[in-house]
């Protein structure tokens, strides 16, 4: 936006963006179109269960990468009481000490403009010698509200903005050996929770990348009449690094545009077991980007008992399917996401992958109340 066209030097937004919805993103975009500068303050409390840092980063991704915004947090653990001149100071007090902290940083000009949709923006603003501009009050261009989308995640899921989704969506992923059945479970669990309807017919499925590199390396071996089998081929790290950056984006993706359950066939973590196998070890750049991977809600392990080995021109070496199988176990029990061992025949693990996902739905989407 061209300096010209603003209204004000320096508008501000203050807010819980518990979580931020589409009504916070039409707030925030209203200020930008009227300010040189916008400035966002997520006001947290300890007792909610969703941290400030993230909710601010969440609303940062919305706008993507641009100088006339900024997104800062501040602890906010004051009770509210809009009729306490006490009340108000403590809250007037944490915002500014949020300011000077950001301005010592970045200095940005004086507050001359308070955004809000709410009726104590008129003493906010007085309070900062600034106007208040309201935007829609009556809540009519987006009928959403944090509460109504904490009481109703799944239910209010399409009121949130991509990059929200993509931060609260329960990421379940299916890892295995080879053959093992984690392509066909991903994919039918995939279109069991597609064939809900509603919101769950967004469901998105992330492939296997690795997979499609490993085809192409091996077309290529062919042409050259080179050995034809992923433990034969010439591997090196900037083809797992290439992998693993192509599988998150294509997750990051999906999570924006998705369901609340995102289901990945595989992911940065079962990398590192796939480098450890082909290459004897995993690189520390491959370790960090796993460690580094958006939250993950459930692991799903696919074992390779009672499942006929196909080879398919890309499998190589079935006798090792019970190492790879031990790898999985080993490396998820070192971790903190929940896992669990799924065996019997297709349709058994797919009821079994169902309860799993709907038990962590259960827990998952209830928000801690906000301080009142």
């Amino acid at each position: 936006m061209s300096t010209a066209k603003a209204s004000f030097a320096h508008g501000l937004v203050i807010g819980k963006f518990y979580p931020p919805h589409r009504g916070h993103v039409h707030l925030v975009e209203s200020a930008l179109a009227r300010c040189r500068f916008v400035t966002v303050q997520v006001l947290h409390a300890s007792v909610e269960s969703v941290p400030g840092p993230e909710r601010a980063r969440w609303l940062e991704r919305c706008f993507g990468d641009r100088g006339d915004l900024r997104v800062l947090h501040g602890l906010d653990d004051e009770p509210v009481d809009y009729d306490s001149p006490e009340a108000w100071e403590a809250h007037e007090r944490i915002m500014r000490e949020v300011l000077v902290r950001a301005d010592a940083e970045d200095p940005r000009p004086a507050v001359d403009a308070v955004f809000t949709s709410e009726a104590y923006g008129q003493e906010l603003a007085r309070r900062f010698r600034a106007e208040h501009v309201a935007v829609d009050p009556a809540r009519s261009a987006h009928p959403v509200s944090g509460t109504a989308v904490r009481a109703d995640l799944p239910g209010r899921w399409m009121d949130l903005p991509g990059a929200v989704r993509a931060g609260l969506c329960r990421r379940v992923v299916v890892v295995g050996a080879e053959s093992s059945g984690t392509t066909t479970l991903s994919v039918d669990l995939h279109r069991a929770l597609v064939a809900r309807g509603g919101v769950w017919s967004r469901t998105r499925w992330v492939a296997e990348y690795g997979r499609e590199y490993s085809a192409d390396l091996q077309a290529r071996q062919r042409i050259q009449n080179l050995s034809r089998l992923p433990s034969d081929f010439p591997w090196n790290e900037a083809d797992f690094r290439e992998i693993c950056r192509v599988q998150l984006n294509r997750e990051e993706a999906s999570a924006r545009e998705g369901s609340p359950v995102l289901v990945c066939d595989t992911d940065g973590l079962a990398t590192c077991l796939w480098q450890e196998r082909y290459m004897g070890e995993t690189s520390e750049w491959v370790r960090a980007f796993a460690a580094a991977l958006p939250p993950r809600a459930l692991y799903l392990l696919t074992s390779h008992e009672g499942v006929d080995f196909e080879d398919d021109g890309l499998r190589d070496k079935p006798q090792l399917r019970p190492d790879m199988t031990r790898r999985f176990r080993e490396v998820l029990a070192q971790g903190r996401v929940p896992w669990f061992e799924l065996e019997g025949t297709p349709q058994r693990r797919l009821e079994q992958a169902l309860a799993i996902v709907d038990a962590d739905l259960a827990q998952a989407f209830r928000f801690a109340d906000p301080l009142g």
